[in-house]
């Protein structure tokens, strides 16, 4: 009896081998088909009538897999005739309905396609593999068909890492950036994650606007691979939207001088030259935003950040001339009164400031002049608007230093004359100004009543107003 059993073991190991080997070959076999299609054709052929020998001539694994080495190599017409051979062999089979969806794929007929994956999920709810080809078929043409089918396969298996993949893609291919993160955010950690997704989801939540775990993940790709241009980009940007200046400049660094196949956008130009004008760098800001310019003329809102970058520098000629190239460039709908409102103001800080090598007094006054005439049609386009007349208030006051012509006096009047008819308390800085500027031109004109009158309506808004204080101390 022991010698038997001996026997018997004996036999079951032997056995094991060419049972296995049996599978294996089949495999393998088909993979000769596979090199030989376009090489030798009719040697491939000869090839898949030996693997289809048998039991196998029915087999619907090995006919659909035949089929599928036909179609990878471009044969559509053999690959139709495996899978109708394995669809005679088995009409519910999901195997061949998807692989006959796949070859109207590549005849470019969508609508079959999915009718056909369709099907392969009806013989078999669990068949997963044809609910990703749905949805890929779908995720540009219609990717709410696509996300609801990836769902569908989140139902069965909720860990599938496939259907996270593809949900990330059609969201982020249609701008839906938040899902897009959180469906890259599932898999991101897992070894189906490539370098691609994770640009993908970094940048997904850069353009959320989460730019802190945009960073982290960007940081991630740079630990694996330093000289990423994509990587590079994200920190840089991230950096500096996070106001994290040092390391937006070490960052910039990286992307401009230490990057491999880098290719410039006018944003790479933009963030950075937003980064030096934070940085107070602001001839090199400019620079870069002439490089952004020079990629895209049709952003011309650069002009504007080109101006705001002068202006900073104090160079307020060349920040009007830019800001005139920015207006002018706009459409008349878009050129409002409040944009308009800018110009006026680099009009008048440049004849507020003080005489200088660059700037004479003639020059002051003329920018003084324009400031007055951009304000006058502000006040016109806008009446119920209180701005318009108070800065022509200031730059007549700042045509009229000494307050002796009362140039600036009409304005503020008519500035009080709103503010108090709105009796706001959020005005009332505005009022003192006006008070301020009124209670002086009378206490030079030697008009002492109405002076105090004046000074005594600061008191009332601002009971400590030194200034106020003063001026009725000396009155007296």
């Amino acid at each position: 009896m022991k010698r038997i059993q001996l026997f018997l073991v004996g036999a079951f190991i032997a056995a094991s081998p060419l049972c296995a080997q049996s599978a294996d070959d089949w495999q393998s076999g088909v993979a000769r088909v596979k090199e030989l299609i376009q090489a030798n054709p009719a040697q491939a052929s000869e090839e898949a009538m030996q693997v289809l020998k048998g039991k196998n001539k029915k087999n619907v694994d090995i006919l659909v897999a035949i089929g599928k080495a036909y179609l990878d190599a471009g044969k559509v017409g053999e690959a139709e005739t495996y899978v109708g051979l394995a669809k005679k062999a088995d009409p519910k089979s999901a195997a061949a309905s998807v692989l006959e969806g796949d070859i109207a794929v590549a005849r470019k007929d969508a609508g079959k396609a999915s009718q056909l994956y369709e099907q392969a999920i009806y013989f078999d709810p669990n068949y997963k593999e044809a609910y990703l080809k749905y949805a890929d078929v779908y995720k540009a043409a219609s990717p709410q068909l696509a996300i609801e089918k990836l769902e569908q396969l989140k139902t069965i298996d909720p860990g599938s890492v496939e259907a996270d993949k593809e949900l990330a893609e059609v969201y982020y291919l249609n701008n839906k950036f938040g899902k897009a993160a959180d469906a890259y955010a599932r898999f991101v950690n897992t070894p189906a994650a490539t370098e691609d997704d994770l640009v993908k989801y970094s940048f997904a939540l850069f353009l959320n606007h989460d730019f802190e775990k945009s960073l982290q993940a960007a940081n991630m790709g740079l630990r694996k691979n330093s000289r990423h241009a994509a990587f590079n980009r994200l920190a840089m940007y991230n950096y500096t939207d996070l106001k994290r200046y040092d390391e937006a400049m070490k960052a910039a660094d990286a992307f401009f001088k230490g990057s491999d196949k880098a290719d410039y956008s006018y944003l790479d130009y933009m963030y950075y030259g937003h980064l030096l004008d934070a940085v107070k760098q602001y001839a090199d800001a400019v620079a870069q935003y002439e490089k952004a310019m020079k990629l895209d003329p049709e952003k011309v809102e650069l002009w504007n950040n080109i101006s705001s970058s002068y202006e900073s520098a104090g160079d307020y000629t060349k920040a009007i001339d830019a800001y005139k190239k920015y207006y002018g460039a706009l459409s008349a709908d878009k050129q409002t009164p409040d944009l308009q409102f800018q110009l006026g103001k680099l009009y008048y800080e440049k004849g507020a400031q003080s005489d200088t090598l660059k700037v004479s007094r003639a020059q002051r006054t003329a920018a003084l002049a324009s400031a007055d005439s951009v304000f006058a049609i502000i006040s016109q386009a806008a009446p119920d608007s209180y701005l318009g007349d108070f800065w022509r208030a200031r730059t007549n006051s700042a045509l009229d230093p000494e307050t002796t012509q009362g140039l600036a006096k009409p304005y503020y009047e008519q500035v009080v004359t709103v503010l108090t008819s709105k009796n706001d308390p959020r005005y009332n800085s505005a009022l003192v100004e006006c008070y301020s500027y009124l209670g002086y031109y009378y206490l030079v004109a030697n008009k002492l009543p109405e002076s105090k009158e004046y000074w005594n309506k600061i008191l009332a808004i601002d009971p400590a107003n030194a200034t106020a204080k003063r001026a009725l101390d000396g009155i007296k």
